[in-house]
C-alpha cells in the first residue's frame, strides 16, 4: 500500500472530524506511571519514565528486561504496565502509540512481546498482540492463530502504530485495521478480537521467552485511545530525534527455541517490589493449567479474572465508531482488500 500522508493531512483539515473523541491517554506526560492501573515488574528501575529519548512531549517509558526477571512467577521474563480499559464486545476504538527498540535490542529467533490486548480470563494467549521475532515485527490474532502483518525490525527509530479495532468474538462482529508509520499495512478485515464472555485490557512494556540472555530495552511513548481516526492523527508531532541503530546483539549462546512453548501460563500479578503504583493487585493466585502451545505466536500469559476485576479501572468507554473518517477514506479510493494469512 502507498503511504497515506495526503489522507493523513486531509483528515486533519476536514471540518467536524477533529472531535473530542479521546477516551484515554497513556503518554506518560504526567511524568510517572500513574495513567496506568498497575505494573508487573521486579523493581521500579525496569519501568522508568524518562526524558530522553522521547517521541513527543517531555516523557516516555523505558522498559528493561534482564534474564530472570519474573515478577509473577510464570512463564517467560517480563516487566509490563497494565491498563484496565475493560474493552467490551461491540466497542470500537483507534489506538495510537510509538515504540523504539534500543540499538542493542537482541536479535533472537523467539518471541519478544511489546504490546498486547489480553483477555481478562486466566488462561490462553491474548486475542491481539504485537511482538518481535528475529528481525521482524509481527501482529498476531490468536483467536484464529493468524499473523496477518509482518514488518521490519529497525532499531533506534520510533515506530508509529495506529490500530483500529472493533472488539468482537467472531470475524463477522469484529475487525482490525492497521497503519505502520502512516502507511496502511493491513486493510480493514474481519477478525476474532476477543474471547466469548470476556473483556480485554492493555499490557505495555516487554515480555519475552526466558531463554533470551542479553538485556532488552524498549521505549514506549504517546499512547492514545480514541473514537475517531482524526483524534489520533491530530496528535502527530514534528519528527522526533533518533538513536544510532548500532549493531544488533545476537544471542549466540541460546538454542533456537520455538515460540509459544512455555511450561506454564501466568499466575497473576503479585505485590510489586520497589515502589507500588495505584491499583496494582497485591495478591498472588494459584498457577493456571497449561494450555496447548501455538508455535506461531508467543505463549499464554496475563493476569487472572479475579485480579483483573479487582484492579483499578481506567477511563474507558464503549463509545461508537467514527464513520466520518472512513467515509473520507472511501472517497479517496483506499482499497479494503482482505489480506491472506502469511
Amino acid at each position: 500500500m502507498k503511504a497515506l500522508l495526503p489522507v493523513w493531512f486531509a483528515l486533519c483539515l476536514v471540518p467536524g472530524l477533529a472531535s473530542a473523541g479521546i477516551v484515554w491517554r497513556g503518554d506518560f506526560e504526567t511524568g510517572d506511571r500513574s495513567q496506568y492501573s498497575g505494573t508487573q515488574m521486579v523493581s521500579a528501575d525496569r519501568l522508568q519514565v524518562v526524558t530522553s529519548p522521547v517521541a513527543e512531549g517531555k516523557y516516555a517509558l523505558k522498559a528493561t528486561v534482564k534474564q530472570g526477571d519474573d515478577p509473577i512467577g510464570a512463564s517467560g521474563n517480563r516487566n509490563e504496565l497494565v491498563y484496565q480499559g475493560k474493552e467490551a464486545v461491540g466497542s470500537e476504538y483507534y489506538y495510537r502509540w510509538k515504540v523504539m527498540f534500543a540499538p542493542d535490542f537482541p536479535s533472537v529467533d523467539t518471541w519478544q512481546l511489546f504490546t498486547q490486548w489480553h483477555h481478562d480470563g486466566c488462561c490462553g494467549s491474548p486475542p491481539v498482540e504485537f511482538y518481535a521475532r528475529g528481525e521482524e515485527l509481527r501482529m498476531a490474532l490468536n483467536g484464529t492463530g493468524e499473523v496477518p502483518w509482518k514488518g521490519k525490525l529497525v532499531r533506534g527509530v520510533w515506530h508509529e502504530f495506529v490500530l483500529h479495532v472493533k472488539w468482537g468474538t467472531t470475524a463477522n462482529t469484529g475487525f482490525v485495521e492497521l497503519w505502520h508509520d502512516k502507511e496502511l499495512v493491513l486493510p480493514k478485515r474481519g477478525a476474532v478480537t476477543m474471547y466469548s464472555g470476556q473483556k480485554n485490557y492493555l499490557k505495555l512494556g516487554l515480555y519475552r521467552n526466558d531463554t533470551v540472555q542479553p538485556v532488552g530495552v524498549v521505549y514506549h511513548d504517546g499512547f492514545v485511545q480514541a473514537t475517531t481516526l482524526a483524534d489520533v492523527i491530530a496528535l502527530d508531532s514534528p519528527p522526533p530525534t533518533t538513536v544510532d541503530a548500532g549493531t544488533p546483539v545476537v544471542d549466540a549462546g541460546t538454542p533456537t527455541v520455538d515460540a509459544g512453548t512455555p511450561p506454564v501460563v501466568d499466575a497473576g500479578t503479585p505485590e510489586e517490589q520497589g515502589d507500588v503504583d495505584a491499583g496494582t493487585p497485591d495478591e498472588v493466585e494459584a498457577p493456571d493449567t497449561v494450555t496447548p502451545p501455538d508455535t506461531s505466536v508467543p505463549p499464554a500469559q496475563g493476569i487472572s479474572t479475579d485480579e483483573a476485576l479487582g484492579a483499578k479501572a481506567g477511563c474507558s468507554s464503549t463509545g461508537g465508531a467514527p464513520f466520518a473518517a472512513f467515509a473520507l477514506l472511501g472517497a479517496l479510493g483506499l482499497a479494503r482488500a482482505r489480506r491472506r494469512r502469511s
